[in-house]
């Protein structure tokens, strides 16, 4: 498995930030190669991409989510095995950093050179950058919000 870790400084309160992240059907318009996320469920997630000519279907499960903390997934079904993390880290009233470390399973040629290359992480950095324009350039509204939790040291979704 390869990993990696980004992060970027956002000009918005952190509960803006966490409520425009859960909203995965917009990860198209600032996320490089994501064609389209269907919501299926609370936890379970349907995305199409194209990377490098390569194009890919899978399930991703929300393993962990807390308000304006984290979200957690894993995918469950399809063409990739990824796994990651976001966390969410208030700086100030109006300013958030945002986290996200990413563990994934190259196949094939191309994504092994790809990713001994770097690429996957200036992927992930840029896709952070558009997020902070996106959320920026929006005036601070978030198109939406998810606040459930879900995961948790018991089990039941209660932290």
């Amino acid at each position: 498995m390869s990993q990696v870790e980004e992060s970027v400084r956002v000009d918005v309160p952190v509960h803006t930030a966490y409520n425009q992240w859960t909203q995965f059907e917009t990860f198209p318009r600032f996320m490089e190669g994501v064609e389209r996320i269907e919501q299926r469920t609370d936890t379970l997630t349907h995305w199409v991409t194209n990377v490098g000519g390569v194009r890919r279907e899978f399930d991703a499960a929300i393993t962990e989510q807390r308000p304006d903390e984290r979200v957690a997934w894993t995918t469950v079904d399809g063409e990739a095995r990824q796994a990651g993390v976001v966390t969410f880290h208030r700086i100030d009233d109006s300013t958030t950093k945002v986290m996200l470390q990413l563990e994934f399973e190259p196949e094939g040629l191309a994504e092994n050179v790809g990713d001994k290359l770097g690429l996957v992480k200036r992927r992930v950095s840029g896709d952070l950058r558009r997020f902070k324009d996106f959320i920026e350039q929006r005036g601070g509204q978030e198109t939406g919000a998810w606040r459930g939790e879900v995961g948790g040291p018991d089990g039941t979704g209660r932290l």
